[in-house]
């Protein structure tokens, strides 16, 4: 898959599933996606952790899976771990491992910092719970022995804060223009 197909892959799959709501927050998958991509791209001119911004939920839509629109279903739909190799393949380490990382550094931040479950809306908190609660003292240590941890939770402050229903974003295409920067890598 060559930039070119990439991009129009990217631009369908947002096409088609993008729209959806994203679990039972007021936001859409895109709309999520590209809020949390300009979070990111305010905070940092580093190309692969915007595009990890923009991906990191997208093994919500890739395949047939839905998020649950109930607070009583399991919300943790381990959307993550249906990315990761997805967006490896494509970006490499320094995209996906914050991509994979980022539902542990959720819980990482609510172990070292209380105050940051309070903060969540109720499906993040659902899924936090669903998704393990805070981490006992081995997973926090494992957590903060991966190679891209920090940006893992830089990520997930961008993700909290990419759930506003009014927030005006640039369109998709702005930053598929990533992609001719970033990948995809070539196939061994």
């Amino acid at each position: 898959m060559n930039t070119e197909q990439l991009k129009s892959f990217l631009t369908e799959l947002f096409d088609s599933r993008g729209d959806e709501m994203y679990g039972k927050e007021a936001v859409t998958q895109r709309q999520h996606a590209l809020q949390s991509a300009v979070h990111a791209s305010r905070e940092t001119d580093d190309p692969e952790l915007v595009m990890a911004a923009l991906l990191h939920d997208v093994g919500h839509i890739l395949g047939e899976s839905h998020l649950p629109g109930n607070l009583d279903e399991n919300l943790d739909d381990s959307h993550e771990a249906r990315a990761y190799p997805w967006v490896r393949e494509r970006f490499g380490d320094r995209v996906a491992d914050p991509v994979r990382l980022h539902v542990a550094a959720k819980r990482y931040l609510c172990t070292v910092d209380p105050g940051y479950a309070e903060k969540l809306s109720p499906t993040s908190h659902k899924s936090f719970l669903d998704q393990g609660g805070p981490m006992n003292q081995s997973e926090r240590e494992a957590f903060e022995a991966e190679t891209h941890f920090q940006e893992a939770v830089q990520l997930r402050r961008w993700d909290d804060a990419a759930k506003d229903p009014s927030a005006s974003t640039p369109d998709l295409q702005h930053f598929l223009s990533l992609v001719d920067r970033l990948g995809p890598r070539p196939q061994a």
